[in-house]
């Protein structure tokens, strides 16, 4: 049949990114324990085109996902990209996956169990040069003031967070698990978030983020001390944000990183 993608396109403007995205589809995240858990990922994948061509071809993304159903996850990705590249002629691949990932946490007095959803996301890059993974985690934690605390008589206010961490691995690299970047988030805020909670529990977080308050401003610099130690993560961004309760607006700290060989790169061109 006539294959109108391969047409010349005579207006010589290149594509950076082309592709099919809003894609729900069934796959499996592997835990830290080795065990398999299914999820529903939003996917977007794309190449870059050449002035030359007119189009690309759409269907081709789905067939290379396909072939990878059941078997995606970050060893996996640059073959995945590889394949994109091959099969539509690209110098460049990108894919990216959103999903909810589950992990059934214990209370921290009673051991009542209850699920609790962490949004993540998967992405890689694969170019002429080097394959790039990310791996984003956003986490639900709770945070106490320390100006609050300081000077009120009795009590401080407190606030329900969120800590997102994106972090750079290269593909061939060691894994970072994404309940690794789940207990960083908690350990860096003043208490962590259950799903289910008994009065003793209660107590206890009430107590634990009393003992341990927290501004945006040290949940950043907290994370940014344990990441930093972590010779597996190239680069990294923490985004917290408090959504506090007695104000009508909320409170938010971000920092950027890249370890040292990484700026050398950039420095190059090769990023």
């Amino acid at each position: 049949m006539h294959d109108v993608q391969n047409h010349s396109d005579e207006r010589g403007i290149p594509i950076d990114r082309v592709g099919v995205c809003g894609l729900k589809y069934p796959i499996i995240v592997l835990n830290r324990d080795g065990q398999r858990q299914p999820t529903i990922a939003t996917i977007s994948m794309s190449v870059d085109l050449s002035h030359r061509f007119k189009g690309t071809h759409m269907s081709r993304f789905i067939e290379v996902l396909n072939r990878y159903h059941g078997e995606i996850a970050m060893r996996t990705f640059p073959l995945i990209l590889d394949e994109l590249k091959s099969r539509l002629q690209a110098k460049k691949a990108h894919i990216e996956m959103k999903f909810p990932y589950f992990l059934q946490r214990s209370a921290p007095v009673s051991g009542a169990k209850a699920m609790i959803d962490y949004e993540c996301r998967f992405s890689a890059e694969c170019n002429a040069s080097r394959d790039d993974f990310f791996l984003s985690v956003s986490a639900p934690v709770t945070t106490l003031c320390p100006c609050s605390k300081a000077i009120s008589d009795y009590g401080a206010h407190n606030q329900r967070g969120e800590i997102t961490i994106d972090v750079m691995i290269e593909t061939g690299g060691r894994t970072v698990w994404i309940e690794e970047i789940i207990e960083i988030a908690e350990a860096s805020a003043s208490s962590p978030v259950y799903g289910l909670l008994k009065r003793a529990d209660e107590r206890h977080v009430t107590m634990q983020a009393y003992d341990n308050p927290t501004f945006v401003e040290d949940i950043v610099r907290n994370v940014t001390v344990r990441l930093k130690g972590d010779e597996r993560i190239m680069w990294f961004k923490v985004h917290a944000i408090n959504h506090e309760s007695i104000h009508n607006h909320n409170a938010f700290a971000e920092i950027h990183w890249q370890r040292q060989q990484l700026a050398t790169l950039a420095r190059k061109g090769d990023v």
